[in-house]
């Protein structure tokens, strides 16, 4: 028996909605390939049954014929009769009480149709009847057992085409779910690395006006690589280090000799990609809850390196002491690493402590699997020497 799909998956038409037919999907061009070998088939099975016992003949291909035909009819107006009463969206018990009467039913109309045909344009019989009561009550018990296997395939075809548009569908849904996700995180990251800007900017407003016409100029083009790299969910390390040292000249300005940063980077890690502005956010959380509070300042040294099992660590070292309350780590850092999460599961990791090693020293540490994107034009890094 043919595997017959639904009509409305389109495999008529690839790339267009199947046509409708007084309001049923007109059937795929799969559906008519597998009906046409499916009911071949059967009509080769009779044949071999009637050379088994013997009876092949001309008469003996032209009754295969007419069951064949009769049966590749019936199936297909069975197949309109479900669709047009959208049994295909029942549960099964319901769909097994109503399938009941409806294939015994057409079994008998089909021994009744094949033995007209045999009667009046086959074999005429001088009985008047081309075979018994017993043969037709055989015959319908063995065509409502065909159309059994027929309704099966037709089916479980269907639910397992409705199980996969299913899971496509979560997939589609959950892909949507993870870029609100991610649109949202970024979305409370840029607004507050912004403000502190703005805040810096009218502390020199009176005080210094050269100064603030060079951090409005910092400040512009800060703005300008955060709208730019907002639609991107990653970027190579080298961009993402460009607004590093672009916000660390605006944070100079202010903080004048309090402030002495390092980079060091691996130049084989620039083209890693990283989700845009958590580097960022590293060190404005350095500057902001390390070294800002503190009337000497202190440093900040950033490393990049890339490791041999291709997977990126970048350091963040910085003036201070962490303490965060209790259960709360701030939302900067929360959000990235549920950015972190999102983009690259268990394998990337961000970690904050006190430096084990150093009084008054805090590491960020970053850890992301190596993924190259390509690479972009170089640019310089310079930072200020470390007294």
């Amino acid at each position: 028996m043919p595997l017959l799909p639904p009509a409305n998956q389109g495999l008529l038409r690839p790339h267009a909605q199947a046509e409708i037919v007084g309001g049923v999907p007109a059937p795929s061009r799969l559906y008519w390939y597998c009906q046409l070998a499916g009911w071949l088939l059967y009509g080769v099975f009779n044949l071999v049954v009637f050379a088994a016992f013997g009876t092949v003949s001309a008469d003996s291909f032209k009754i295969t014929a007419a069951i064949v035909v009769t049966l590749f009819l019936i199936s297909h107006g069975l197949r309109y009769f479900l669709r047009a009463r959208s049994w295909q969206n029942l549960s099964p018990l319901p769909l097994l009480l109503r399938l009941l009467p409806t294939n015994l039913a057409l079994a008998v109309l089909s021994q009744v149709i094949i033995w007209l045909v045999i009667y009046w344009l086959i074999r005429p019989a001088p009985s008047g009847q081309p075979y018994g009561w017993q043969q037709f009550l055989g015959y319908s018990f063995n065509v409502n057992f065909v159309l059994w296997l027929w309704v099966g395939f037709y089916f479980g075809w269907h639910y397992l085409r409705r199980s996969q548009q299913a899971e496509v569908n979560t997939w589609k849904l959950a892909a949507a779910v993870r870029e609100a996700e991610m649109r949202t995180l970024k979305a409370q990251i840029n607004p507050h690395f912004m403000f502190n800007g703005l805040n810096n900017i009218r502390a020199l407003v009176m005080e210094d006006p050269a100064r603030t016409r060079d951090m409005i100029t910092h400040l512009s083009d800060l703005l300008r690589y955060s709208i730019q790299l907002n639609s991107a969910e990653q970027v190579p390390l080298r961009r993402e280090l460009e607004i590093v040292e672009h916000y660390l000249q605006l944070e100079a300005l202010q903080l004048e000799e309090r402030l002495r940063y390092t980079l060091d980077v691996d130049p084989a890690a620039l083209d890693v990609s990283i989700p845009p502005m958590t580097l960022q956010l590293l060190v404005e959380n350095a500057i902001k809850h390390g070294l800002a509070p503190r009337p000497a300042g202190g440093f900040i040294h950033l490393t990049a390196q890339l490791n041999d099992s291709s997977t990126l660590h970048i350091t963040v070292r910085n003036t201070g002491r962490y303490a965060p309350g209790p259960n709360h780590q701030g939302v900067g850092v929360r959000n990235a690493r549920e950015r972190l999460q999102l983009l690259f599961g268990a394998a990337a990791h961000l970690h904050l402590a006190n430096d084990a090693h150093a009084p008054d020293t805090v590491v960020a540490h970053l850890q992301l699997p190596a993924r190259q994107l390509p690479p972009a034009p170089t640019t310089a890094l310079a930072g200020h020497p470390t007294s």
